[in-house]
């Protein structure tokens, strides 16, 4: 009896699993109408605050928007809003209604711009929204529940069984945690079809200088974005017609290096969205990412796979990638995509990495049959965490 039992559990387990690896089926993006070139942007940002007399802060943050190496970069919040809502910066001590009016903004805002790049997303698969079985949605501009898993899944029509999970203030490592998550999901659901969304906007971290401010404080008003991104992920060993694999999802981990909550870590308080942000970073995520990238690959049965294709780098700051060039050794055109990304877009969180993902699939497009087999996402986050994913290019890309 009891082995009888055991062995129709094992066969039902069987027959719950997917058959193959977990693929990317397909990617949309999207970004707010409103953007800025980075060089006008030191100007914008102390006339919409209010704080043109700080003249020498000024100086000091447009030194620091010109390292980064920046171009523009997307807002949801605009001149005339910000003009609007007056209470949104009164010298360092906004009321509580103030951070409530902006979460009641961002709570409109955010399953907006996500299903804008949801709906390209599901474009691309070229199946029904009602097919998506599980929902993934990462943010960290917002902290409610139910929140914009719910507002997207009824943007885009899904069906009310769609079995959703909401990851928040996870910052940067978020896109890659929801898609590690989205991994496991599918291949331990077989037909599953799960729909990852990521969607950043800053209002909530948007705020005015101050004249005791550090150049620390003013790294995020520098380098962070608005913006949204989507991935349809599936796990068959021969996907049904019209489904196209671009990437498979080969193996996932996470490593936290210990004794760094303070290098890079997020908070909900009377100010916003805040967080610490250490101009050590770059240098300190540079000398630890390759240690963690060892780790990754060295268990069999990883052990020997040769990484060739352009590693999917969250870019982080372009400081950043010159201290992983650096510290890994890597050829100039390795992170071409996530200098791309940064440069076109800034700094979105979570959604960053699937904007490189994206821009990586377009230029394996372009150099058709030039392309190498293997390639590895990396992804940095509170904590301080260091997110892996094993990409396999997929034979019908």
């Amino acid at each position: 009896m009891v082995a009888t039992k055991l062995g129709t559990i094992c066969e039902i387990r069987r027959a719950q699993r997917a058959d193959g690896p977990a693929a990317v089926l397909a990617i949309g993006t999207a970004n707010p109408a409103f953007s800025i070139l980075q060089d006008k942007f030191p100007d914008y940002y102390f006339r919409v605050t209010k704080k043109e007399h700080l003249t020498d802060l000024k100086d000091t943050f447009t030194k620091l928007c010109k390292k980064t190496g920046l171009e523009r970069r997307f807002f949801h919040h605009t001149e005339q809003m910000l003009n609007a809502n007056p209470s949104f910066f009164l010298d360092g001590t906004p009321s509580s209604s103030s951070l409530d009016a902006r979460l009641d903004i961002v709570a409109k805002a955010a399953p907006e711009l996500a299903a804008s790049a949801a709906a390209k997303a599901i474009a691309m698969w070229g199946r029904p929204a009602t097919d998506i079985t599980d929902l993934i949605v990462a943010t960290s501009s917002e902290a409610r529940s139910p929140g914009a898993d719910l507002a997207l899944a009824s943007l885009l029509g899904l069906n009310p069984t769609v079995r959703r999970t909401s990851l928040q203030l996870a910052g940067c490592s978020g896109g890659c945690a929801a898609l590690r998550l989205a991994k496991d999901v599918a291949e331990n659901n077989r037909g599953a079809r799960v729909l990852v969304a990521c969607v950043e906007l800053t209002l909530t971290a948007f705020r005015e200088p101050r004249e005791d401010d550090t150049f620390e404080t003013l790294i995020p008003q520098a380098l962070f974005g608005d913006g949204a991104a989507a991935v349809v992920i599936g796990a068959d060993t021969e996907l049904p017609a019209g489904e196209r694999a671009i990437f498979e999802m080969v193996a996932a981990s996470q490593t936290t290096i210990p004794g760094t909550e303070r290098m890079l870590n997020m908070r909900l308080g009377e100010r916003g969205i805040g967080g610490d942000v250490s101009s050590a970073l770059p240098s300190f995520a540079a000398e630890h990412l390759g240690r963690c990238l060892v780790d990754a690959l060295a268990a069999p049965p990883l052990a020997g796979v040769g990484v060739g294709v352009e590693e999917v780098v969250h870019p982080g700051s372009h400081g950043i990638l010159d201290h992983i060039d650096v510290a890994l050794g890597l050829e100039a055109e390795k992170l071409a995509a996530s200098r791309a990304v940064v440069r076109e877009y800034g700094n979105m969180m979570s959604a960053t990495v699937i904007f490189v993902l994206d821009e990586l699939r377009r230029r394996m497009e372009e150099e058709e049959g030039d392309e190498a087999e293997w390639g590895l996402m990396v992804g940095f986050g509170p904590g301080f965490t260091v997110e892996t994913m094993l990409l396999h290019t997929a034979n019908n890309c």
